[in-house]
C-alpha cells in the first residue's frame, strides 16, 4: 500500500522553520496587490483568511496595500465606503481603464484595519469575454467552455487584473516593485498573464484548496493512499473541470512562490499541480485575549443557558433528562457528507448512545449538525415547541407575580403566609392547564426545517438506518439544523460565535479538509474538538503540541486506520469525554483557551510576510536578497504537556486533579486557574519568543518538549 510521505517543504509549519529577520526589507517603494474574487465578497473560507489578515498586513504595508475583488452591488452597500484613490498612480491607472470601457472602483473595506480595495465591475466587462478566450487559447491552448460561468468570471477577472497591474507599472514614474499575491483558482488566470506580458511584478499564488483534491474525495475514493496513482489529467476531464484544472496548475508554475495552507495540502499539490510548495502559510485568526481569566468562562455560561433554552422548547413534553448533565455537541460546515465526516460522526454517535446505555450514564448528549441544505421553512413542530416554551414561562410569570402579592400583603399584616391560601385553586387551574399544554404524541423532530429532498437526504438517511429518533430511551438526542445561525432567527436567535461558546465540544472527523477554520474558531473561544490528521489544523496541532489531547485538542486518525477502527476511536473520545466532571471540563476549556495565541495572525503572519520576501527576491534580485534556510534539527516546536496531566478520568494521575465523584463536592478540592496558568505559561514558551535557527533549544535534548523535566 502507497503511504504518502511527508517531506518537509522549506519553511513549514515548525515554528523554528523562519529564520530571523535581523534586516527588515524596506518597503517603502514596493507595493503590494493581494488578488482574489472574496474580497467584500463571502463565498467561502478564504473571505475569512482574508478580512482576518488584513489589519496585520495594513499595519506592514501601510498606504501601499491594495486588496483587489469583484464588485459586487449588494455587498458594496453594506461593507464598503467608496472613496477618491489615494495613490496618485493608482489614481491615473483607474482613470486609464474606466477611459477605456471598464468599471472600476476604489474604497475603503469597512473591516478591522480598514484597508484599500480596488473593486472590478467583471460583467461591465464582458463584451470582451470571446475576445480573451480566444487570447487565452492562442497563449496557453486552454479553452473554456461557454456554459461554465464561473470559468468565464475567471477569464474575465484574469485579464481585468493583468490590465490593473500594467497599468500601474506603465503609469509609476520609476521602475516600480510590485507584489501581487493570487488566490486560488479564479484568481490564477491574472498571474499566468503577468508572468506571459513579463510585468515587473513578483508573484504569488496560493491554493487553499486543490479543485482536482475536492472533486476526488467527494467520489468516495482512497484519496490519500492512491495520491502518487492519479492520471490528474484523465481524471480531471472526467469530472469536466480540465479547463480550471488547467488554470489552477498553470498558475502554481508560473508564479515567483507558490504557498498552500497546510502540509497535507502541500503533499496533495506536490501531486496534483506537480509543484512542490515554497512554503506553507497556515491560516490564523484575530485572536482578542480577555483581561481576566473567568470571563470567557462566563460568556461560556451565558450562551450555554441560550441553548438550553432552545432545547426546553424543542424537548418540551419529553424533557425526562437533566439539562445540568446535558453535553451541546456540534458540526458545522459546508453540506460535504463524507468529507466533513458527518458520516462517521453519526455512526459514533450511535455507538456512544450504546455505551452510555449500557454503562446506566445519566449524562445526555445533544449533538448539532449546522449544515445548510435546501429547506422550505421552518418546520411546524420545531416552532410550536419554541411557542409552548414561551408560553409555560408566561404562564410561570403570572403565578409567580400573583403569589408574591398575597405573600407581600400578608408580610405586610404581620401574619406568616398560610400556603394553602397563597396558591389558590385559579393558580392550580392555570399551572394544570399550562402541563396539559406539553403533552406531546410524537417524538421531538430531528430536522428542524421542513427539507426539499427529505428521503434523499444523507443526514436524514442515516439517522434512520442508525435509529436515533430522540426517544426517551436514547442517551444521545440529533438536531439537524440545514441553515445558518442568525441572532434573528425565530427559532434559534444566536450568531455562530455566541453559539459555539455555549457549546461543550466541536466534532470535525473530516476525512478532505486542507486547514479547518471551525476547530481553529472554537480553540480561540476556549471550546474543546476533534479534528484530525487529515485535515490542515490537526496535523499543524499535532507538529506544535506534544500531547493535544491534554489541551482539549482531540485528534482522529483517519490516514492510517480504516473507518472502523477511526469511528471506534471517535466513539472512544466522545465516551471519555462525556466521563469528565465538570470541574475537569472547565480546566480543560482554560488549556484550550491558552492555545489561541498559536493561531493569532501576529503570529502566523510572518509565515506570509516570508513569502512576500521570498518573491520579491526572485523577482528583483538586484533590489532584494533572501537566503532561504532549511529547518534544522530542532525544527518542529512543540507545546510541552501541561504542569498538570490531563483531565480525562482514564488518563488520570497523582499530580492531576483528583475525580470527583460528586459534583457538588468540586469546591472541596482546591483549583486555582492562576497558578494552573502559570505552571503552563513556565512550560510553554510563548510563540514571539520561539527558538530560531542556530539556536540552542531550551526544550530539552530532543528539541521536540519532552525533556526530563516534563513530568514536573
Amino acid at each position: 500500500m502507497f503511504i504518502m510521505p511527508l517531506a518537509r517543504s522549506l519553511s513549514v509549519t515548525s515554528l523554528s522553520g523562519l529564520e530571523d529577520w535581523d534586516e527588515e526589507f524596506d518597503l517603502e517603494d514596493a507595493v503590494l496587490f493581494e488578488i482574489a474574487w472574496e474580497v467584500a465578497n463571502k463565498v467561502g473560507g478564504i473571505y475569512t483568511v482574508i478580512q482576518t489578515k488584513a489589519r496585520l498586513t495594513a499595519e506592514e504595508w501601510g498606504e501601499n496595500y491594495f486588496l483587489v475583488g469583484p464588485y459586487v452591488e449588494s455587498n458594496v452597500r453594506t461593507q464598503v465606503e467608496l472613496i477618491e484613490p489615494t495613490n496618485p498612480v493608482l489614481k491615473r491607472t483607474i482613470d486609464k481603464m474606466n477611459a477605456s470601457g471598464c468599471k472600476v472602483y476604489f474604497g475603503r473595506w469597512l473591516i478591522e484595519g480598514s484597508p484599500y480595495v480596488v473593486l472590478i465591475d467583471v460583467a461591465f466587462s464582458a463584451w470582451s469575454l470571446d475576445t480573451w478566450k480566444s487570447e487565452l487559447w492562442e497563449l496557453c491552448d486552454i479553452g473554456v467552455p461557454w456554459f461554465d460561468r464561473e470559468a468565464n468570471d475567471a477569464v474575465l477577472f484574469g485579464f481585468l487584473t493583468a490590465w490593473l497591474l500594467g497599468e500601474y507599472a506603465a503609469q509609476s514614474e520609476e521602475p516600480p516593485h510590485i507584489v501581487a499575491h493570487f488566490h486560488e483558482w479564479l484568481a490564477g488566470l491574472g498571474l499566468i498573464l503577468c508572468r506571459h506580458r513579463q510585468l515587473p511584478v513578483a508573484t504569488i499564488f496560493t491554493t487553499h484548496a486543490t479543485l482536482l483534491g475536492r472533486y476526488l474525495c467527494a467520489g468516495n475514493v482512497d484519496f490519500y493512499n492512491k495520491l502518487a496513482d492519479f492520471n490528474v489529467d484523465k481524471e480531471a476531464g472526467d469530472r469536466q473541470i480540465y479547463h480550471r484544472y488547467c488554470l489552477e496548475r498553470s498558475a502554481a508554475h508560473c508564479a515567483h512562490v507558490f504557498t498552500t495552507v497546510s502540509q497535507i495540502t502541500a503533499v496533495e499539490a506536490e501531486y496534483l499541480l506537480m509543484r512542490k510548495p515554497d512554503i506553507i502559510t497556515p491560516n490564523g485568526l484575530n485572536v482578542k485575549k480577555f483581561s481576566a481569566v473567568h470571563e470567557f468562562q462566563n460568556l461560556h455560561a451565558q450562551s450555554k443557558h441560550r441553548i438550553q433554552e432552545f432545547v426546553r422548547g424543542h424537548f418540551y413534553g419529553h424533557l425526562d433528562f437533566n439539562l445540568d448533565k446535558c453535553l451541546f455537541l456540534f458540526i458545522a460546515g459546508r453540506y460535504e457528507f463524507s468529507n466533513k465526516g458527518a458520516d462517521i460522526f453519526l455512526e459514533a454517535l450511535a455507538r456512544l448512545n450504546y455505551l452510555l446505555r449500557v454503562n446506566h450514564s445519566d449524562v445526555t448528549v445533544i449533538a448539532f449538525f449546522i449544515m445548510p441544505a435546501r429547506t422550505n421553512n421552518f418546520n411546524v413542530e420545531t416552532l410550536k415547541g419554541q411557542a409552548v416554551r414561551k408560553q409555560l414561562w408566561d404562564t410561570a410569570q403570572t403565578v409567580k407575580e400573583r403569589f408574591g402579592k398575597k405573600l407581600y400583603e400578608s408580610l405586610l399584616v404581620g401574619q406568616l403566609p398560610d400556603v394553602q391560601k397563597i396558591i389558590d385553586k385559579e393558580d392550580f387551574t392555570i399551572m394544570k392547564r399550562a402541563i396539559f399544554a406539553t403533552q406531546r404524541q410524537c417524538q421531538p423532530p430531528v430536522c428542524t426545517h421542513n427539507m426539499l429532498e427529505d428521503s434523499s437526504d444523507p443526514i436524514l438517511n442515516c439517522v434512520r438506518r442508525i435509529g436515533l429518533f430522540n426517544s426517551a430511551v436514547d442517551r444521545v438526542k440529533i438536531i439537524f439544523h440545514p441553515e445558518f445561525l442568525s441572532s434573528t432567527s425565530p427559532l434559534l436567535p444566536m450568531d455562530y460565535e455566541e453559539f459555539v461558546r455555549g457549546c461543550h465540544l466541536g466534532v470535525f472527523p473530516s476525512y478532505y479538509e486542507p486547514w479547518g477554520y471551525t476547530p481553529a474558531e472554537c480553540t480561540v473561544m476556549g471550546i474543546p474538538s476533534i479534528s484530525t490528521n487529515l485535515s490542515g489544523f490537526g496535523c499543524f496541532m499535532e507538529e506544535h503540541i506534544a500531547d493535544p489531547s491534554a489541551y482539549g485538542i482531540y485528534i482522529l486518525d483517519r490516514r492510517y486506520r480504516g473507518v472502523d477502527e477511526s469511528c471506534n476511536q471517535l466513539t472512544s473520545f466522545l465516551f471519555q469525554f462525556c466521563k469528565q466532571s465538570r470541574r475537569q471540563r472547565i480546566i480543560q476549556r482554560n488549556r484550550t483557551e491558552r492555545l489561541s495565541e498559536l493561531l493569532d495572525w501576529k503570529y502566523l503572519g510572518r509565515y506570509y510576510i516570508s513569502a512576500r520576501h521570498m518573491a520579491l527576491a526572485k523577482a528583483f534580485p538586484d533590489t532584494y536578497m533572501y537566503e532561504p534556510t532549511e529547518p534544522t534539527s530542532t525544527s518542529g516546536f512543540s507545546y510541552p504537556r501541561p504542569a498538570s496531566v490531563p483531565p480525562s478520568p482514564s488518563l488520570s494521575r497523582h499530580s492531576s486533579p483528583h475525580h470527583s465523584e460528586v459534583e457538588d463536592n468540586d469546591e472541596e478540592e482546591r483549583y486555582d486557574e492562576d497558578v494552573e496558568a502559570e505552571k503552563d505559561r513556565k512550560n510553554i514558551r510563548q510563540p514571539y519568543a520561539l527558538p530560531l535557527k542556530n539556536k540552542t533549544s531550551p526544550l530539552g535534548a530532543n528539541g521536540n518538549g519532552n525533556g526530563d523535566d516534563d513530568e514536573n
